[in-house]
């Protein structure tokens, strides 16, 4: 039996790569032979820091008899929904739309042509809860082609056709500053007043909807926006979600006050969070929220970053098979570490109890409130962090998504500036060139590279929008012209392939001249990170603010007709268009410009200024006269740094102290 899956650059296909189960990776290959063979097609879809996906992978594809079964009556097909979101969003739309809901591990059976005919996600080895077995599944469906393959295959032609039918783009609708303030009622509406966050269980990090309601706070000045910020900053910060002793947060809390998080840690979270709170420093002074970036900035760089400078996928939600296992505590195992009077101290201040607040009596770590002696609390920290690195580790997903370091190269940029952290900068510089140089293959975008060989898989629109957007935060933290062009290049081919030319404004996942698939992919909401649309959205009006030539305007219109496109989302179910109403904030504020044209103690003054003052989506460029578009034609003012700012293309009389740019910057709120 070859092993097809062996040469992948997918840790999550490597894992796969020694079961028994005869796996094909996506790809015509596989349809064929299903063709030859006259067989169905079963398409496992998965990632590596999923759970449940080791869960079925033990039970399932590694028993022999069970593959044996699968060799014989199917092509088998493994897909790292992170390698191909494309083929993800395709067979997870048709797994909600015939179960209700959908998830990981994701399993569907498809026609030797690609259509779906009865999906699912995690099959147990038994029947269990009403669920049938693996077994039993792969009999019914065998057995359903066997008998009744002619009805089989037109009952898939009819869910592709119900599928396309569903996937028409949203008519337009102006998302205004009226619209903005209704989107703000309808997320207070649906808050969390006591533990923060929107909605029940599990709950999310609303990591998207938190930077809109911080823009909007800024813009408008209203304090219900900041309050729940605030709110659900703290919640997350202080609970078990967030990781206590080294940074970083997991990718949900399956309770509803962030106390138990599912365990994965995964990269494009971790960005996005970074972003938020660094800009909620920014905005509200608040200590916690400085000591929480600074923390996740740190596990960025000492646990994600790639030996090549850019970012790796995510670690795992289990270690040796068990949730948690690294990082659950009970009061026996601090006072090993701890001593009895320190343990005691640290159980109280983490909410580590006898009963547990997990599973088998262990306890995640929280901190409800701050500790009364910070002293005491750096030695038990720093000890119980050595403790807990001599235990096993969760494995780390070691991929390197194109969008997900756009994602960490914009939060790196912009958290840098705002904190000070010029270390950062120069992480976000080094991710940017690793994925520019190697991802970047004549002239089209792949989608992920490993240990420094760039994958076969083309990126879709979020790799060119995200990507795009980190691009252009780190030519305002530079000034470095080749961002600024590297960044247009991905924004033109965005508007040239992704584009969709019969609805002005709207977007398809993958590009016109993509693989073809059953259906073309087309989500305009946001999910776990910005949908493909909105984050070119952002881009586009970034660096229509930027770009300095006839291209200014035409990414202004474009942006604005995608974010137009968007409305109805936004003002039905903003919780799902959290990026949209974040573009939508910078569009209505301003376009908001400055640049600060010198150097020496007196340029980083001014710009020291702007940066404090600054509303989120405003630009600043900073360096010598003529060194990037936006300082082009804006001299010294007699010989001395100067700060030029413009808002809604109206510009104002330059300014050459940082007292004289606060107050400037403070009429233009």
């Amino acid at each position: 039996m070859a092993n097809r899956l062996a040469d992948s650059t997918s840790p999550y296909l490597l894992q796969h790569a020694e079961n028994p189960v005869d796996w094909w990776p996506w790809g015509e290959e596989a349809f064929a032979e299903a063709r030859r063979r006259g067989v169905p097609v079963l398409l496992s879809i998965g990632y590596a820091a999923c759970h449940w996906c080791h869960v079925m992978a033990h039970e399932s594809f590694e028993d022999d008899e069970l593959a044996r079964f699968m060799n014989d009556n199917f092509v088998n097909v493994k897909v790292d929904r992170e390698e191909r979101p494309d083929v993800d969003a395709v067979y997870m739309e048709a797994t909600q739309a015939m179960t209700g809901q959908g998830g990981w591990p994701m399993t569907c059976f498809l026609t030797p042509e690609g259509e779906p005919f009865h999906c699912g996600t995690y099959y147990p080895p038994s029947p269990r809860h009403g669920i049938p077995s693996f077994q039993q599944l792969l009999e019914a469906v065998r057995d359903a082609w066997v008998q009744r393959g002619t009805e089989v295959r037109m009952a898939a032609k009819r869910i592709v056709q119900q599928l396309a039918a569903r996937a028409q783009p949203l008519p337009e609708s102006t998302v205004d500053a009226e619209a903005l303030a209704g989107a703000v009622a309808k997320l207070a509406a649906e808050a969390d007043e006591r533990d923060g966050g929107f909605g029940g269980a599990p709950k999310f990090p609303p990591s998207m909807i938190l930077e809109f309601l911080l823009r909007h706070h800024e813009r408008t000045g209203s304090e219900t926006a900041l309050a729940l910020v605030a709110a659900t900053c703290e919640r997350m910060a202080r609970g078990g979600i967030y990781d206590q002793l080294a940074g970083g947060f997991a990718r949900y809390s399956v309770d509803a006050a962030w106390v138990v998080p599912h365990f994965e840690k995964m990269l494009y979270d971790n960005a996005l969070l970074l972003r938020v709170y660094a800009h909620y420093a920014r905005i509200s002074g608040s200590a916690l929220a400085r000591e929480v970036t600074e923390e996740t900035a740190a596990f960025l760089l000492r646990d994600l970053r790639t030996a090549e400078g850019a970012f790796a996928a995510s670690l795992d939600a289990d270690t040796e098979g068990v949730e948690g296992l690294t990082y659950v505590w009970t009061p026996a195992q601090l006072a090993e570490v701890l001593g009895a009077e320190d343990a005691a101290w640290a159980a109280d201040l983490l909410a580590v109890t006898d009963e547990g607040t997990f599973e088998h009596g262990t306890s995640t770590l929280q901190r409800p409130s701050d500790p009364d002696d910070a002293e005491r609390w750096a030695r038990v920290r720093a000890a119980l962090l050595d403790a807990r690195a001599r235990r096993p580790q969760p494995a780390r997903d070691d991929k390197v998504v194109t969008a997900w370091n756009g994602l960490a190269i914009t939060a790196l940029a912009e958290a840098g500036a705002a904190l000070d952290r010029p270390e950062w900068i120069e992480a976000a510089v080094a991710a940017a060139e690793l994925v520019t140089r190697l991802h970047l293959v004549d002239g089209r975008l792949r989608r992920s590279s490993r240990d420094g060989v760039v994958g076969a898989a083309e990126g879709v629109l979020e790799d060119h929008g995200c990507l795009a957007d980190g691009l252009l935060a780190l030519h305002q933290v530079t000034a470095d012209r080749r961002w600024l062009d590297r960044a247009g290049e991905l924004l033109d081919a965005a508007l040239a392939r992704f584009a969709d030319p019969e609805a002005p404004g709207a977007f398809h996942d993958t590009a016109h001249d993509a693989e073809t698939l059953v259906r073309r992919p087309s989500d305009p909401a946001d999910n776990a990170s910005p949908s493909g649309a909105a984050s070119v959205a952002a881009a586009l009006l970034t660096a229509s603010a930027l770009i300095g030539d006839d291209r200014a305007g035409r990414y202004r219109d474009a942006a604005e007709q995608a974010i137009n496109r968007a409305g109805l989302l936004a003002a039905r179910a903003p919780r799902f268009a959290g990026h949209w109403l974040t573009a939508a904030e910078a569009a209505q504020h301003g376009p908001v410009q400055v640049a600060v044209v010198g150097a020496g103690e007196a340029a980083e003054a001014l710009v020291t200024a702007a940066r404090r003052a600054l509303p989120g989506g405003a630009v600043l460029v900073a360096g010598q006269p003529d060194a990037a578009p936006l300082l082009a034609g804006r001299p010294l003012v007699d010989g001395a740094p100067a700060a030029y700012v413009c808002r809604g293309y109206v510009c104002h009389r330059p300014v050459t102290d940082a007292e004289a740019l606060r107050a400037e910057l403070a009429r233009q709120g």
